[in-house]
């Protein structure tokens, strides 16, 4: 349940209640498989994702995701510190273009489980980055279909029990789609590549942490690139409050370049079941638009029960 206030702008109705749900479900198959089945809704029962991941003994988990949900690189889009929500994820939509790889897809993901303690591989293919939510026995975002084709990309994370160093967590990340450049759906004079790196540290109550991300899209109509800078702080206070502040830059580099930015200062409560967030968050260019209509500042209270 939340509550959304804008300043100096129409709200409109401010009041809003969530409707997300998930079925879930597992279990073991006689050969010492595992099988792991999660169908997601979204708000208004719209249809989100459909995932199956199996896991093999000395091998891995091998996961078909039906796209939406993030996979690969997409896992460690933003992987900075924050108490509730990323800096233009708490009621704002700035629009800003974060890595994401080919999580929009239906793919297969693979992460092995014979790796040292600490570190962790995720990685991604798909036949074809425009196809996705495909039931069984059927097909979609064929190569006839779409300028995106095959891709593929991986995400890294390496925590205190491999770097040596307590509280420190890294974070790296590649992906690349194919582009049929000749397809009539775009002007693209390239393939899609996108990088990232990010660090995290907690000390005593504090965690800090920075990530940098850049993406060329391949588009030749207006050369469009991003590179992103982003970090942030939080201090928990106890067990029940913790507050943080995040904040995120977005460069887009096309016919006008412009800056797109988002800054959130954010406390979380809980107690029992019940938790309460609050976040003052603000936002300039959101969208890439530089008019002072995608300037804006927002106040959003949340209230979330469990059972």
């Amino acid at each position: 349940m939340s509550w959304m206030s804008f300043d100096d702008s129409t709200t409109g109705n401010p009041l809003g209640l969530g409707s997300n749900y998930t079925i879930a479900g597992s279990g073991e198959l006689d050969n010492g498989w595992s099988v792991a089945l999660s169908i997601a809704m979204k708000n208004k029962n719209i249809y989100s994702n459909t995932t199956a991941t199996i896991t093999i003994p000395a091998l891995g988990d091998i996961r078909v995701d039906g796209g939406v949900s993030g996979t690969g690189i997409d896992r460690i889009d933003d992987v900075t510190p924050n108490v509730w929500e990323e800096a233009y994820g708490a009621g704002l939509s700035n629009g800003i273009n974060t890595v994401a790889g080919i999580s929009g897809s239906q793919l297969l993901e693979y992460t092995p489980n014979m790796l040292p303690d600490g570190l962790t591989i995720n990685a991604a293919w798909t036949a074809s980055a425009a196809g996705s939510q495909i039931n069984d026995k059927g097909s979609g975002g064929g190569e006839s279909e779409s300028a995106l084709q095959g891709g593929y990309d991986v995400a890294i994370t390496a925590t205190d029990a491999i770097t040596g160093m307590s509280g420190l967590t890294l974070y790296g990340g590649l992906g690349k789609i194919n582009i049929d450049e000749g397809a009539t759906d775009g002007n693209y004079d390239g393939d899609q590549d996108e990088l990232t790196f990010a660090a995290k540290y907690a000390i005593g109550s504090f965690t800090v942490g920075y990530q940098w991300s850049e993406e060329d899209l391949g588009i030749s109509a207006s050369e469009q690139q991003y590179e992103n800078e982003g970090y942030g702080i939080t201090f928990q206070v106890n067990d029940d409050l913790s507050i943080g502040y995040n904040h995120y830059e977005s460069d887009q580099t096309s016919t006008t370049d412009v800056t797109n930015k988002a800054s959130s200062l954010q406390l979380a409560y809980s107690v029992g079941g019940a938790s309460l967030r609050i976040a003052r968050s603000s936002s300039d260019n959101e969208d890439y638009q530089t008019t002072t209509l995608y300037d804006k500042d927002a106040t959003t209270i949340s209230v979330s029960l469990a059972f």
